[in-house]
């Protein structure tokens, strides 16, 4: 039980100070992130390049190349845009006339921090500690847009507490391995047609003719979800150094798997409360409580790296990487709602696929302090089919553009910046109607257009 405690004020503490942040940038909500320094490279060679205390997130057998106590710090500023536009064919819940408009920009600002830390216990042994943010998504959209009855907003904010230890084999081969205490938040906000309730409303209270059977259907309820969990997994690594001027690294971060807890609240509009209020009655008493507990089991996907760093000469590195996520662990999201009599949980059917990532970047040493950097990356997505693209996630296959530069101040101290452009590659269809589930959801269609920006900034030292 003191264990426990100590885990969980220990992960509180972390929560507030990186503030769990929420954006997706990588395909999918995956965020690649958890450093700056291989920004600049689209993080091709992430699992072999070794360069800072970040390698235990990527891969922990890379602390093997860090002598003394070394930190990292840093941070990424991460802008998607998405933006959707109607053809004309969306409809809305119920088959309600009112239809909406496209919603505005869904994506916005939000800063992504990082903290590493390793120290070389023995010739051989190396322990670490890493605070990250592995996943995360927010998308926000207009109130009363067309795809209101989809999203008007989900958030999913993380945080990973990352315990390592790396052993030294012989001086060619190294393995690592990590534990994973991580935190998850997830808010979901939708519109909700009150159609049913209202009719039942009106027959049962004689009330024919209070409204048009338009407006009666035109009504939306608010309704949002809240829930939170906190799980555990682990990551193990592997890098080969057949010499200096080459490293091969391979890494692997397991699935976890969340249950997770909240509640529901529903905020009904003022017409229906306040008729109900005029006959002595409430949505409760008519089947449709405010207030609900809330439950959701989410698997987030398990990763595999493969990577190459290369020193060609005294001048040029070059970096490739192989990345796959298993997001068929996803298949569908369904938050059950107990204490509603008449809905008892809601399902987003997602069918996520497995996908692949491709990065290949170059450094440039062109002075003894200054190093310059560049890479280029394909990003596939799990969203495969305009059918299953959902309005939180309008995610598709991405094109990575990056550019950074390293500054050697003195010879324990170096400092990182980068740059990426994310270009999604041709426009999102959007044919969405939840698997069929028209009443509830309505008819999303239409067309994504994203893009997104990504600016880092890591300071990493070596203390002895």
């Amino acid at each position: 039980m003191m264990r426990r405690s100590f885990q969980l004020r220990t992960l509180s503490a972390c929560i507030g100070l990186f503030g769990c942040a929420s954006l997706a940038n990588a395909a999918g909500f995956n965020l690649l992130e958890q450093n700056a320094s291989g920004l600049g490279n689209a993080y091709a060679g992430s699992a072999a390049i070794a360069d800072n205390a970040s390698t235990i997130y990527f891969n922990p057998a890379g602390m093997s190349q860090l002598p003394g106590l070394q930190v990292s710090a840093g941070a990424n500023l991460i802008g998607p845009s998405f933006k959707f536009k109607n053809d004309g064919k969306s409809r809305g819940a119920y088959g309600i006339s009112r239809v909406g408009g496209n919603g505005g920009d869904a994506g916005s600002f939000a800063l992504v921090p990082n903290l590493h830390m390793t120290y070389q216990a023995t010739d051989r042994i190396h322990v670490g500690l890493g605070i990250s943010v592995p996943f995360g998504l927010k998308t926000e959209y207009d109130k009363d847009w067309v795809g209101r009855y989809h999203s008007q907003s989900f958030e999913i904010e993380t945080i990973n507490i990352n315990p390592s230890l790396s052993f030294k084999v012989s001086d060619t081969f190294s393995i690592g391995a990590g534990f994973n205490i991580q935190h998850i938040k997830a808010t979901y906000e939708k519109a909700q047609n009150t159609a049913p309730l209202y009719q039942g409303i009106r027959t049962r209270l004689d009330l024919q003719n209070h409204c048009s059977q338009n407006d009666c259907n035109s009504l939306d309820a608010q309704t949002k979800t809240k829930i939170k969990n906190t799980a555990y997994g682990w990551n193990i690594g592997f890098l080969y150094t057949p010499s200096e001027d080459t490293r091969i690294g391979f890494s692997y971060r397991s699935r976890i798997k969340h249950k997770a807890d909240g509640d529901t609240n529903v905020e009904y509009p003022a017409p229906t409360t306040g008729l109900l209020a005029q006959f002595g009655y409430s949505t409760s008493a008519l089947g449709a409580p405010p207030h609900s507990r809330a439950y959701a089991t989410v698997s987030l996907p398990d990763m595999a790296i493969l990577s190459l760093y290369q020193r060609l000469d005294p001048k040029w590195e070059l970096l490739a990487d192989v990345s796959w996520t298993g997001w068929s662990s996803i298949p569908k999201l369904t938050i059950k709602t107990p204490d509603f009599p008449i809905q008892h949980s809601t399902t987003l059917y997602l069918k996520f696929k497995d996908a692949w990532r491709i990065a290949v970047g170059a450094n440039y040493q062109l002075t003894d302090a200054w190093k310059l950097k560049t890479g280029i990356a394909w990003d596939q997505s799990p969203v495969q089919k305009a059918t299953y693209r959902p309005a939180s996630l309008p995610d598709k296959d991405r094109l990575w553009l990056s550019i950074g530069a390293q500054y050697k101040p003195s010879e324990n101290t170096t400092i990182d910046v980068g740059y990426t452009y994310l270009q999604m590659l041709g426009k999102a269809k959007v044919n969405n109607v939840n698997n069929s589930d028209r009443l509830v959801f309505g008819h999303l269609s239409g067309k994504y257009k994203a893009n997104g920006h990504i600016f880092g900034l890591q300071l990493s030292h070596r203390f002895f």
